[in-house]
């Protein structure tokens, strides 16, 4: 099999916060934990390890520093104050043909797609009202950094004519139902050096 028969699909998850993008991708990871055609990839974060907003490797910003420079990502970006990096190994799992699930960012998004062979953008949206009741149940922001955040318009961003949209508004179940769906659909239809197992 050659290697561009072999390649996979990075599945970027991109959406605004509140929209419930690690539920999404949780419940997807819970369905299919036992497929090893399938990686749910763990971000690296400058990020203290209390946080719990999402299963990421706190590192500090030194060790980000030094991990990129050894080339351990294979996309780093930084968001409000913070380094994020996406491991090496996800590119790895693509290129042998497997389909590697990562929450990204739409501001990273040019990076991804000159990384990866091939990228599928979902995007988890969710109506104001209801993110607007997640991030104050967080408790991270005022009620008014809430609305200001709520008002921001969102660039235009790479992928985004071919993104899949995912609405969160409602019960998880729907959502994540829907993702696994579009997951299985490119499992069917792409070729991988990788076995599923059972």
């Amino acid at each position: 099999m050659s290697a561009a028969r072999a390649s996979g699909v990075l599945f970027a998850v991109v959406g605004p916060s509140g929209a419930g993008k690690d539920s999404v991708i949780g419940f997807a990871r819970h369905v299919l934990a036992d497929d090893p055609r399938v990686m749910f990839v763990r971000r690296v974060i400058s990020r203290p390890a209390h946080d719990a907003s999402e299963d990421h490797e706190p590192v500090s910003v030194a060790e980000f520093e030094r991990r990129a420079a050894s080339g351990a990502f294979a996309v780093t970006w930084q968001a409000h104050g913070l380094h994020y990096g996406l491991p090496a190994t996800s590119q790895h799992h693509v290129a042998a043909g497997g389909i590697a699930i990562a929450n990204g960012s739409r501001q990273a998004l040019d990076a991804v797609f000159e990384t990866y062979p091939d990228v599928q953008v979902v995007e988890v949206v969710a109506a104001p009202e209801i993110i607007a009741g997640r991030l104050a149940a967080r408790g991270r922001e005022s009620g008014d950094e809430i609305v200001a955040r709520l008002k921001r318009s969102v660039a235009a961003y790479r992928g985004a004519e071919r993104a899949e949209t995912i609405d969160n508004s409602g019960a998880l179940d729907a959502a994540g139902d829907a993702f696994v769906r579009l997951i299985r659909e490119r499992l069917a239809c792409h070729p991988s050096a990788l076995t599923k197992s059972g």
